[in-house]
């Protein structure tokens, strides 16, 4: 099951048929496991990672928040992020003071700023602290983003 996880991450647009080969075995077998590892929740999603930056963007937001920790203010959160097609991700975090995280793209510093303002403006009497680390999509990137890298963990994890 992981040798096929693994090479999902690596090109998962390959047919059962194609991956079959590479692990020697029946095409049926690997699409027998591949719903499994979908039923068991290994499998969130079959997608792509398109070149965001031939999309429009230019930036990708590192922001970390602190604000207060109750349900009602995680269901206002919940709510927030997820009407914003521009955050990819939303979580309760630890440290430098901080209790959220979140991680977003912008087409440029203005789209940022005005997602910012409306951060602000939704969190105003929530948010107490926040910081932002910005990235530019077109600068120096030392190794993109990819999940394929985690099939490299997977193949040389112990049994």
């Amino acid at each position: 099951m992981m040798k096929l996880l693994s090479e999902l991450l690596k090109d998962s647009k390959r047919s059962d048929r194609e991956v079959a080969k590479v692990l020697g075995m029946s095409q049926a077998s690997v699409t027998r496991m591949r719903n499994k590892l979908v039923r068991d929740g290994l499998i969130q999603q079959f997608t792509i990672i398109p070149n965001v930056v031939k999309l429009g963007f230019e930036i990708i937001a590192l922001s970390s928040f602190r604000s207060q920790d109750t349900s009602e203010i995680a269901e206002r959160a919940i709510k927030s992020t997820m009407s914003k097609p521009n955050v990819l991700f939303a979580a309760r975090a630890e440290g430098s003071g901080k209790n959220a995280v979140v991680i977003s793209l912008h087409k440029n510093y203005t789209d940022f700023s005005n997602f910012l303002a409306e951060i602000r403006r939704e969190g105003k009497g929530v948010i107490e602290d926040y910081d932002t680390q910005l990235v530019s999509l077109k600068g120096f990137i030392a190794k993109p983003f990819s999940l394929k890298y985690l099939a490299d963990l997977i193949d040389n994890a112990e049994p």
